[in-house]
């Protein structure tokens, strides 16, 4: 197998493709001759994501939950109909849940991780025999430099990007010798609007929520575009694991220094509350 992985004449399925990360890094995929099964719930955004490929890879869209099991299943079957294989499957679609654990309702917390963990088991359970007929192929789950780092008010979605980053590990010692390789992503502050959009605890007051979008505008600033083109150079190269900004890598490299004590630091350095 060679060092790098070429990605001309493949096909990548992204979840989480109609904007931000999923939608960068198809573009980014497309630029290498990789064509692409882009799926999500939003289908005019995969039109727009589309239009951005233009022809550069031939792309279909898919409607898709990643909550609903029956359609997760039959994915793969479309994906064959439609373009034969399946050479790399990122796991990308994923929301975001503010609040600490005691405003969080549990109805909340299941449905993070019906999208945020679940959607991403279930994927690779329905694609993995179809990565496995690859000569060469990938499995790309995105965790979050909060699969890391678990900052105060972020208990659900930091348990939830945890928990990808240990199913992802315990997959690359699993799948060791196989020709199905493992990349766990840790973006940092990437400008999407996953923030933006993310659902709000009932018991959070107006001002809390304006305080906490106000912090994340704030602090996601690298564009989606720059974090498509790490994350594709990331499977180019193997990578078993890809931190996507200076920020993520500064974390990582503060949580490995002092893993117990590493908020205080971090907050500090990112003019936050410890």
């Amino acid at each position: 197998m060679a060092d790098r992985m070429d990605l001309r004449g493949r096909v990548a399925v992204v979840t989480g493709a109609a904007g931000g990360i999923g939608r960068a890094l198809a573009v980014s995929l497309a630029r290498r001759g990789c064509g692409l099964a882009l799926a999500d719930r939003d289908g005019a955004g995969l039109e727009g994501t589309v239009a951005l490929i233009g022809n550069r890879a031939r792309a279909t869209t898919h409607h898709l939950d990643v909550t609903d099991r029956a359609a997760v299943a039959a994915f793969p079957t479309e994906v064959r109909a439609a373009h034969g294989r399946c050479d790399v499957l990122v796991n990308n679609a994923g929301v975001a849940l503010g609040g600490t654990f005691e405003q969080v309702a549990e109805e909340d917390f299941e449905w993070l991780f019906e999208v945020n963990f679940w959607g991403v088991v279930r994927m690779t359970r329905a694609f993995l025999p179809l990565l496995r007929e690859s000569d060469d192929a990938r499995l790309v789950n995105l965790s979050s430099i909060y699969g890391i780092i678990a900052p105060p008010g972020q208990a659900a979605y930091s348990a939830s990007k945890f928990a990808v980053r240990g199913f992802s590990q315990a997959l690359r010692h699993e799948l060791a010798g196989t020709r199905v390789g493992v990349t766990v992503v840790h973006p940092g502050g990437v400008a999407t609007s996953i923030a933006s959009s993310a659902r709000v605890p009932k018991g959070a007051s107006a001002e809390e929520v304006a305080r906490r979008k106000a912090e994340a505008a704030r602090l996601l600033t690298l564009p989606p575009e720059r974090a498509g083109e790490i994350i594709a150079d990331g499977i180019e190269r193997r990578l078993p694991r890809v931190l996507v900004g200076n920020d993520a890598k500064m974390v990582a490299l503060i949580e490995r220094l002092v893993p117990v004590s590493y908020w205080g630091l971090v907050a500090k350095l990112s003019g936050r509350k410890a």
